[in-house]
């Protein structure tokens, strides 16, 4: 006898006993004896497929459809009367919790969530068109998140617990994620996932969401076919690895690119391609690769282009290293408030490697290593905006020469209380402009005026 003909036999014996009681419909407000039933029917569904999956090689083929038919059974079987509408809902939740990410699995499919954060078992925040506010997700307690996290990174070989109780890993979509639990966070598990599109942006995309300019979308593409080596700065959360993304697009096809990040996000279109991430110490606390042997090692791969996720360390100096010994065309992004200051900051990183480095040495590597730096932000309407492509010119003394070659001015609101304000070309043109053109790239003049 199959799963479900069990299934349906219980159910005609429940009903008898069922028929002699006043239970009526199950009404959506009733809280109590919904959770009742989904706990109930999370139990069973758990138990079938412990005893079942194992053991039934066409159950595993067409698994997604043979559970929803289960818990449509099982809920038959425990249940009478329910309206259409809840039995859908228990049906999609209780799914969700054995194979999926729970509560989450709504708001990973809202294409208009950017970002996720758990606060605790009971307060979800998303960010929704750039602005944050409370939804009304809810875990059933601290387990229940845990077993979401723990699902998560398990699939990545990661691990989480008392004697590591940080993680960043990645879902199957490319979505970062964060996750940190008790002693460390005090107010129970949690975690922050920061989701990619699953199309991923292009520069149609970012010029209709008015992020940057057509001009400077062309500048840049001819900056990235002639092998500038760009670095893209910002603050959390301004959109560098999505710029970083599509700049990556303008990337010859027939070029060998090795990327390395601490989570895989970037994605590529190209053919030739090789992803590297960092992996975290075990349990015995060994066996560490850092994003800085990553980057050491693929100089030994033969790349034509090494794109680094982000630097935040050491691996700075083997970064602006590897820049300065062949490998044009490199990209990278860093966190920074304003190009001046990613100056500063890319000093610092450089001197956390233990190389006891004068400091003019070091800006003489940076000034010779970069380019272009494109530094991106996130305004105060929640809009992400590049607001500033500027040009390191060389050193003048002891100090990074910078110029812009583009800005965003900011101009007020508009009627809809959205920040207004155009993207503006300083007139300024770029030094490098010779060597494009000696490689064939076209540049036009129109580029760099109003």
């Amino acid at each position: 006898m199959s799963l479900l003909e069990r299934l349906e036999q219980q159910k005609t014996a429940q009903s008898t006993v069922i028929e002699n009681k006043e239970m009526g419909k199950f009404p959506s407000a009733h809280f109590d004896q919904y959770a009742e039933l989904k706990d109930k029917v999370h139990k069973e569904i758990i138990d079938i497929i412990n005893n079942e999956f194992s053991e039934n090689a066409e159950v595993m083929e067409n698994q997604e459809e043979y559970l929803r038919k289960t818990l449509e059974s099982l809920i038959d079987a425990n249940s009478v009367n329910m309206p259409r509408a809840d039995r859908s809902r228990l049906v999609r939740e209780v799914y969700d919790n054995v194979v999926g990410l729970g509560p989450l699995e709504p708001l990973l499919e809202d294409g208009d969530i950017t970002e996720i954060m758990v606060n605790n078992a009971y307060q979800v925040y998303v960010e929704r068109h750039g602005k944050l506010e409370l939804s009304k997700t809810q875990f059933r307690d601290d387990a229940h998140v845990m077993q979401v996290i723990n699902r998560i990174v398990s699939s990545v070989g990661r691990r989480i617990d008392e004697s590591s109780p940080m993680v960043d890993a990645r879902l199957s979509d490319g979505s970062r994620f964060n996750a940190i639990i008790p002693p460390l966070a005090l107010n129970g598990p949690t975690m922050t996932i920061r989701k990619f599109s699953k199309k991923p942006f292009t520069v149609s995309d970012l010029v209709r969401f008015s992020s940057v300019s057509p001009k400077m979308m062309s500048f840049l593409d001819a900056c990235v076919k002639g092998k500038m080596n760009i670095i893209v700065s910002g603050g959390t959360g301004s959109g560098k690895t999505t710029l970083l993304n599509v700049l990556s697009g303008y990337i010859p096809n027939d070029e060998r690119i090795v990327t390395i990040e601490d989570a895989a996000e970037i994605q590529l279109r190209q053919d030739h391609v090789v992803t590297l991430e960092s992996r975290p110490p075990n349990l015995e606390g060994a066996g560490q690769v850092t994003i800085r042997d990553l980057v050491r090692n693929s100089l030994r791969m033969r790349p034509d282009r090494i794109i680094v996720g982000e630097v935040r360390s050491a691996e700075t100096l083997d970064m602006l290293q590897a820049m300065n010994t062949g490998h044009d065309g490199s990209l990278t992004t860093a966190h920074a408030n304003s190009p001046r200051e990613l100056m500063s900051r890319l000093e610092t990183m450089v001197l956390m490697a233990g190389m006891d480095l004068p400091v003019k040495a070091i800006r003489e590597q940076i000034s010779a290593a970069l380019n272009i730096v494109v530094h991106q932000s996130r305004l105060k309407d929640g809009s992400r905006k590049v607001v500033n492509v500027s040009e390191i010119v060389g050193m003048e003394g002891d100090t990074i020469t910078l110029q812009d070659i583009y800005v965003y001015k900011q101009e007020g609101l508009d009627a809809s209380g959205k920040l207004s304000g155009s993207f503006v070309a300083t007139g300024v043109r770029p030094a490098f402009l010779d060597k494009l053109a000696a490689s064939g790239i076209l540049v036009r003049d129109d580029w760099f005026s109003n």
